[in-house]
């Protein structure tokens, strides 16, 4: 039998592991798969003191964004992160039919996903694409893309 102090000292340590776990910020599973990079087009580039995106995504995408036309699924827009000029991360969306549905309507970003990636193309950990899904909800009016706009400008050489 365990004694009150016992007792305590268990659900002490029970509410300390919850807790640290709790705590801990973790990448949730997506649909995001890594894309093949060779197959996108770089569009447009963004600066912002030592960092440079260059964001890229399809071919089909771009047509759709130009003749007003919803992005198919299995697209894929590839933010390209370099600090100081290093290749930093990789911030992927990935749109999916009917992948919206995966998440509660107060989170959805029509059928878009997303996802971090490191340099190697493996999964950061430490990101939490939830941020993500809230931030693009903003953007609800423009494919949830925040440079969606700099598309139809695009003419073989990336917008900046």
């Amino acid at each position: 039998m365990k004694t009150p102090a016992l007792q305590i000292a268990l659900a002490s340590l029970s509410m300390a592991a919850v807790l640290t776990v709790g705590w801990r910020v973790h990448a949730e599973a997506t649909r995001v798969t890594f894309p093949e990079l060779g197959t996108l087009v770089h569009y447009t580039t963004v600066r912002r003191g030592n960092v440079t995106e260059h964001i890229m995504t399809t071919p089909a995408a771009i047509e759709a964004v130009k003749n007003r036309q919803p992005i198919p699924a299995g697209t894929h827009f590839v933010l390209v992160d370099h600090r100081d000029g290093k290749l930093f991360r990789y911030f992927v969306m990935e749109k999916g039919q009917n992948w919206g549905a995966d998440y509660d309507e107060r989170r959805r970003t029509g059928d878009w996903q997303f996802q971090w990636f490191w340099p190697d193309r493996t999964i950061n950990t430490s990101e939490n694409t939830a941020r993500c899904q809230s931030c693009h909800q903003s953007q609800s009016g423009s494919e949830f893309l925040f440079t969606g706009y700099r598309i139809p400008r695009f003419d073989g050489k990336p917008v900046e």
